[in-house]
């Protein structure tokens, strides 16, 4: 199964179409405001309003084998920690290794931007480059989640 983090994902569309050439379903969860897709691979689950709701969700049923689209950094720590692949939508993997180290400089980040209200920008733009790589991303995932453990 494909979680996806819905609500401002940028690569919507892709996820639907590599997941329906793996005959994978997905899951597109969000507070509301998107469209449902005719897919019928592709569920559209409506969380109710609030904070973090979608990633409680996702949080709560993702796991082992399971794939999460998501750039929330925590969402991704608890979903990495539950088993689950977890790829930004720039195609960048979090992993048990690297997820500590982004959810600091997630940290770092929201410190610097409190203690600066003048600070002006944010990060940087999508680009098709990051499409590119995230569709190569999600299919190596998907193949590295169809293999069987080992034994």
């Amino acid at each position: 199964m494909i979680y996806v983090d819905a609500d401002a994902c940028p690569v919507k569309a892709e996820v639907e179409r590599v997941a329906t050439r793996h005959g994978v379903g997905v899951k597109m969860v969000s507070n509301g405001g998107i469209r449902p897709s005719a897919n019928l691979a592709v569920e559209t689950v409506i969380v109710p309003e609030g904070p973090d709701e979608a990633d409680k969700w996702i949080a709560e049923r993702a796991g082992a084998g399971d794939v999460v689209i998501t750039g929330d950094i925590p969402l991704a720590a608890r979903c990495v920690e539950g088993g689950a692949l977890v790829l930004k939508p720039n195609g960048e993997a979090l992993t048990e290794r690297n997820v500590g180290s982004a959810l600091a400089t997630r940290d770092l980040m929201s410190d610097l931007r409190a203690a600066d209200p003048f600070r002006q920008g944010g990060g940087k733009g999508f680009t098709k480059a990051d499409r590119s790589r995230f569709l190569d991303a999600l299919e190596r995932v998907l193949r590295q989640a169809a293999r069987p453990a080992p034994r």
